[in-house]
């Protein structure tokens, strides 16, 4: 890892990522955190829709040391009651996650990601990525979207992410991998294209010295080949990991990283808890994913980087140690990724 300079305890106030920078435009006016509304509502992608409980659940208690949510994704809307990204931020810090990454994975949601990290008044907690997510490649590269919008080819919209990421408040490029769900692998130029999407995006991680993270669903073998073959960024998380015990001990082995969601509360998710238990704390992260995987016991709910503390004493539960221990490790492990300023508290 890059060694930090000495700054302020991370208990205090983080240096801005909100500067002028290779990428940005000098002079340009950005937008106001407030103007920008979110791109789209989880309705329009959740089969759920309105049959579902849609009022945000209580607070809970905090946390007895902050951590950081390394993925979320304000660009949506979701809840009875719409939520600002003031509002989101704020929840989340009075129970202890004090910083927040907001991943945009398709090409509205990366413009809105920069768009806000750009803004001269976006939260100094804030930091994001962008990526073209691996069902959005196979949509590029057709050309069009499920509605029969055109879209830009694949090379172009990689291209702008590529620019975009070297501007003000990006850590990470994500989430980018493979899908195996919504795009059948049989479907030969879905699969091409997710293939050379995920491998543009590895390369310019490398390129930009950033971090990766992996969507990775239903395609473990396939993923590991790829990253094995092209060589993996120094810095790769699997995002919401999915796998089991077996596939994380092969991804701690190689030096990853793994990023538990709210699903590691669920009660089907034996084998995900058996995962955790396998490799423990040293490479482990938390996240939330929202508004999307809402922990237990408020499943199917929206979901905010204000309920990271559930899943948080799921962690500690499974690892075997108390919730401040586990929250100190995985703050240090986030630091270190994402090479945050500021250094944890003794």
């Amino acid at each position: 890892m890059a060694s930090r300079g000495a700054g302020a305890s991370y208990d205090g106030r983080m240096s801005s990522p909100h500067e002028t920078h290779p990428g940005s435009t000098p002079g340009a006016a950005a937008p106001s955190v407030d103007s920008l509304s979110p791109v789209r509502d989880r309705e329009a992608i959740d089969p759920r829709g309105s049959k579902r409980d849609r009022s945000w659940p209580p607070m809970p208690d905090p946390l007895p040391f902050p951590v950081i949510d390394n993925h979320c994704h304000l660009d949506f809307a979701d809840g009875d009651e719409q939520l600002s990204v003031r509002d989101h931020v704020e929840r989340a810090a009075a129970v202890g996650v004090d910083a927040q990454i907001t991943i945009g994975s398709d090409l509205e949601a990366v413009r809105w990601t920069a768009a806000l990290l750009a803004s001269p008044d976006c939260p100094e907690s804030l930091r994001g990525g962008v990526a073209i997510h691996p069902n959005e490649a196979a949509l590029h590269a057709r050309g069009h979207d499920h509605e029969g919008r055109e879209l830009i080819g694949l090379d172009e919209a990689i291209s702008e992410v590529s620019e975009l990421l070297r501007g003000p408040g990006m850590v990470v490029v994500g989430e980018t991998g493979l899908d195996w769900f919504r795009s059948s692998r049989r479907d030969e130029q879905a699969r091409q294209a997710q293939i050379d999407s995920f491998r543009a995006h590895i390369a310019l991680a490398k390129e930009l010295d950033l971090p990766m993270q992996i969507h990775d669903r239903d395609a473990h073998r396939d993923v590991l080949e790829i990253l094995d073959a092209d060589g993996a960024p120094e810095r790769t998380v699997f995002h919401c990991f999915s796998g089991d015990a077996e596939f994380a001990r092969e991804c701690a082995d190689r030096g990853w990283y793994l990023s538990f969601a709210g699903t590691v509360t669920f009660k089907n998710a034996a084998d995900l808890r058996g995962a955790l238990a396998e490799v423990g704390l040293s490479r482990v992260m938390v996240e939330t994913d929202a508004p999307f995987l809402t922990p237990v016991p408020y499943r199917g709910r929206p979901n905010s980087s204000y309920l990271i503390p559930l899943t948080m004493a799921t962690i500690a539960e499974v690892t075997g140690t108390d919730l401040e221990t586990a929250c100190r490790a995985v703050r240090a492990t986030t630091q270190d990724v994402y090479r945050w300023p500021g250094t944890v508290a003794a």
